[in-house]
Order: structure tokens, then C-alpha cells, then sequence
């Protein structure tokens, strides 16, 4: 069974730091590109960003130079790192793989294969 767990979601004060994991199983994340997206309450699904199977990521323009993707083969895990966190950051988390196509670099979730189920994440002081 193919699946996404993420976690490490919680409540930070602005210009904190958390860092999400997207724990992966049944599949190696070598092999799928997994991307990041969030959905604040009564917003539309925003990609934040992908890394592909050859381990080259990028982000959307919001986070950049403060959100970064990485991914640890050996736990079969993708992390995304968030620093000096901003209120707008609030949302739902999500992670998302895809086998082949270019969904996940240029933000298409509708092309994206499978979904984790999410993780909370509130910037407030």
C-alpha cells in the first residue's frame, strides 16, 4: 500500500522555525517526485514546493529563502524545513507523490497521485 504520513505540524510564533516530515511507505521517494502544498481556511490549495526523484527542489516564490526540501533516503522521509514563519504560513500542510509527470514541479495538484493526510500548522503570537 502506497502512503504519505505527514507530521510535525504545531503552533509557532512568527519568526520561528518548524521543520513537517513526509514519512513514506510502500514506495521509495527515490523514485516519485513529492511536493508540498497548503490550504489555509477558505483558501484555495497552494503549492509550496517539489522535490524530484533526483533529489533537486524547488520552492514556490511565497517561501523562498525561508522554506527549503530535503529528503533522507535512508528513512524513506521528506522534510520541509520552515523558517522565520509569518502568520499567512498558517494552513494545513500536505505532502503528495507523483510517479511521472511534471504535477509536482509546477504546482499541479491535480496531478499529483496521493495525498498524506495532513498536518496543522498556526503561526500566531
Amino acid at each position: 500500500q502506497l502512503q504519505l504520513v505527514e507530521s510535525g505540524g504545531g503552533l509557532v510564533q512568527p519568526g520561528e522555525s518548524l521543520r513537517l516530515s513526509c514519512a513514506a511507505s510502500g514506495f521509495s521517494t527515490k523514485d516519485y517526485s513529492i511536493g508540498w502544498f497548503r490550504q489555509a481556511p477558505g483558501k484555495e490549495r497552494e503549492w509550496v514546493g517539489c522535490i524530484i526523484f533526483s533529489g533537486s527542489s524547488v520552492v514556490g516564490d511565497s517561501v523562498q529563502g525561508r522554506f527549503t526540501i530535503s529528503r533522507d533516503n535512508a528513512k524513506n522521509t521528506v522534510y520541509l524545513q520552515m523558517n522565520s514563519l509569518k502568520p499567512e504560513d498558517t494552513a494545513v500542510y500536505y505532502c503528495a507523490a507523483e510517479g511521472r509527470g511534471s504535477s509536482c514541479v509546477f504546482g499541479r495538484s491535480g496531478g499529483m497521485d496521493f495525498w498524506g493526510q495532513g498536518t496543522q500548522v498556526t503561526v500566531s503570537s
